[in-house]
């Protein structure tokens, strides 16, 4: 093997052109193949991460008449042990009302959550544009869609009715913004405490809503069906955001599946162009491989010699097109910006994915070369030295 490795060393050098084309085209067929995978990774990654990256990605809510979930404390260090992918757990108290500000008034649903718990799922306290979060009684923060509406302001008082025409005060500390228009119109933020005080409905939630780690993104309709199980309460609705999303999930799919394709693709390109030119090779240097068969050198340590050639082209090449892929894929997020001047698609690099390609390339070369290397066994070297 020593042997074929030195000989295949020097066929490379000795048309040093040939061998740099060869890697070239090995290196470009991977950075496409870096690119285009970064490409769609990373639009995945945005994609979900806008859709539920601060929204529940698990969802539980009564299917009783009153809607309401009592001892939800208990059931919280339930879950809590079903599943280690079950990453933050919040609690909600939803409840609609009609919010009246001087002669205007629309319908509202008021979300009464805990603090701390709620805004490590919807960022509450990075989303408020003007104002504080409401920690005492009474008090709300607004979309900045209402406050642009409605021409409210910090400190405003405002009155909200509920559907048992109870009219409560409440105070304006601070608006929000969701980067959801229906959200910031429609949302009217406060505490469990003042929730419950406003539609009296004290010790009583009406949704558990979680996040999953970030391994368990696609595999929450699996975390939600082990819920079920162990909950085993015929009162409770348990819904996942796959569920909610079929479409979102059905356009990320057609995207992996097109990516695939384009890989697929390149590598029968990088396959066909090394088993061509190392063809090419074998009949180019007939005549020292009949030289040195006729010295005594096995049929297999000629075969060797191409499938060395193959692997050399294909580290190279690998090398090089991880290169060039990273480059092109910081060259991306660089011009193709968003009018705020950040990237289009966030750079996104997954090295377990770089390395697996450049594993691929170099495998693809070595399968490249089984051609030539077969050929090489069939060479008599009394007819070739006799032809020459």
């Amino acid at each position: 093997m020593k042997l074929g490795y030195k000989i295949a060393a020097r066929f490379l050098k000795s048309n040093l052109g040939q061998t740099i084309l060869i890697i070239l085209g090995i290196a470009i067929g991977v950075s496409v193949q870096i690119f285009i995978g970064s490409l769609i990774q990373g639009l995945q990654k945005s994609l979900v991460e806008k859709t539920i990256g601060d929204a529940s990605q698990i969802t539980i809510t009564s299917s009783t008449d009153d809607k309401e979930i009592v001892d939800y404390e208990e059931m919280i260090k339930q879950i809590q042990t079903i599943d280690q992918r079950i990453d933050k757990i919040s609690v909600a108290a939803d409840h609609p009302a009609f919010l009246e500000y001087g002669e205007n008034s629309q319908s509202i649903l008021v979300r009464g959550f805990d603090i701390e718990s709620a805004d490590e799922i919807y960022n509450f306290v990075d989303r408020i544009e003007e104002g504080t979060y409401p920690y005492n009684l009474n008090e709300i923060i607004l979309g900045i869609d209402l406050k642009e509406e409605y021409g409210i302001q910090l400190n405003d008082v405002l009155s909200l009715i509920t559907t048992n025409q109870k009219t409560v005060k409440v105070k304006v500390v601070g608006f929000f913004d969701l980067k959801v228009a229906s959200l910031n119109k429609n949302w009217a933020i406060t505490t469990l405490e003042t929730a419950g005080n406003i539609f009296n409905t004290r010790g009583s939630i009406t949704s558990i809503e979680m996040q999953v780690k970030e391994s368990g993104i696609f595999s929450t309709d699996i975390i939600a069906s082990k819920i079920t199980q162990e909950l085993n309460n015929d009162a409770l609705t348990i819904v996942n955001w796959k569920e909610q999303n079929e479409q979102l999930l059905s356009g990320l799919e057609g995207q992996s599946i097109s990516s695939y394709m384009i890989q697929v693709f390149v590598l029968i390109s990088v396959i066909l162009g090394i088993a061509s030119v190392l063809a090419i090779t074998v009949m180019q240097k007939s005549k020292q491989i009949g030289i040195l068969k006729a010295m005594g050198i096995r049929n297999s340590a000629t075969s060797y010699v191409f499938l060395f050639e193959g692997l050399i082209l294909g580290f190279f090449g690998a090398i090089l097109g991880i290169l060039f892929g990273l480059g092109l894929s910081v060259a991306f997020t660089k011009f193709a910006l968003n009018t705020d001047g950040t990237p289009v698609i966030p750079l996104f690099i997954s090295y377990p994915f770089i390395f697996t390609s450049g594993l691929i390339a170099i495998a693809v070369s070595v399968l490249a070369a089984l051609i030539p290397a077969y050929r090489s066994l069939k060479l008599n070297p009394i007819d070739i030295i006799r032809n020459h």
